[in-house]
């Protein structure tokens, strides 16, 4: 197994004394300024012809240790290989990408506040960053992945479209009663998955699942309110008028007028309306009870 460097790359112990690596000097430079120049880690990686360290050879992350070591800007004892201009540029760069790679926009982040997945009720995973291998998934082990890839754009195009359609047809919004309404939260949802899963292991245990039980119950009467349907469905189209048909997603109005977004496996996307009313796949809809 080959050893580990002891001192940074470009670096040698010689008479007692830190000094530089002839051989390995010219690399660290070229690193600098290879990334500045826009090459990835993994390309800066590929090209070097002198190894990192006996046995070992280059990778991403030894690429990325260079680039963030502060010796090489010439403290506690070592020669300066990087002047502060370069060595800060880099700095930046990198703290630059990895917000670019990490962060998603505030109305995807609205958005994926209000998006469950219809099996299990957890909120939906969005993996990708600002790139254009993003999609979204449920990640929770109880559950399963969907079948096809979600994207950004397929999830709000779909949201868009429901909306525009309840603009378009206002009756798509109408409640045919005044009964009061039971809305299932995601909690909910994960409480009868749970007694699900203890009713089918081996080993019952019943006075755990008589607790679970009595509990799923409080849970579902404390969901239930009193209906003020017809006053949001009146609020929806207020709302919904005013604005008129959208051309891109307004998730200002969207957080106002949607209780929740769920999403199944097979990628049939349901847009539950503030007023109960559901509508599924773009055009099917269900008063939700």
């Amino acid at each position: 197994m080959p050893k580990k460097r002891t001192f940074p790359f470009g670096y040698r112990m010689e008479n007692g004394k830190i000094t530089t690596d002839p051989n390995e000097v010219l690399t660290v430079i070229t690193i600098f300024h290879d990334y500045l120049s826009g090459l990835s880690l993994n390309q800066i990686a590929a090209k070097q012809e002198v190894p990192y360290h006996d046995g070992v050879w280059w990778n991403k992350n030894n690429v990325r240790r260079v680039l963030e070591n502060r010796k090489y800007l010439g403290v506690n004892g070592y020669p300066q290989l990087i002047d502060e201009t370069t060595f800060q540029a880099v700095q930046e760069k990198c703290r630059a990408k990895a917000t670019s790679l990490c962060e998603i926009s505030d109305d995807l982040q609205a958005i994926r506040k209000l998006t469950f997945c219809k099996e299990c009720g957890h909120m939906l995973f969005r993996s990708g960053g600002n790139c254009r291998s993003e999609k979204w998934d449920c990640h929770q082990k109880e559950c399963s992945r969907f079948l096809f890839r979600l994207t950004d754009g397929m999830l709000t195009s779909a949201i868009l479209t429901v909306m525009n359609a309840v603009t378009a047809n206002p009756t798509l919004l109408d409640v045919d009663s005044i009964t009061p309404v039971y809305t299932p939260t995601p909690e909910i949802t994960r409480q009868q998955n749970e007694i699900s899963r203890m009713m089918d292991s081996p080993q019952i245990d019943a006075d755990r699942i008589k607790a679970a039980i009595y509990k799923l119950a409080q849970m579902k009467y404390d969901a239930c309110t009193d209906c003020d349907a017809p006053q949001k469905t009146e609020l929806l189209r207020s709302m919904l008028a005013e604005k008129g048909k959208m051309e891109t997603l307004d998730t200002a109005l969207l957080t106002q007028a949607v209780r929740r977004i769920t999403v199944s496996h097979t990628c049939v996307i349901e847009v539950e309306f503030i007023n109960g009313i559901v509508i599924q796949n773009l055009t099917e809809r269900s008063d939700h009870t």
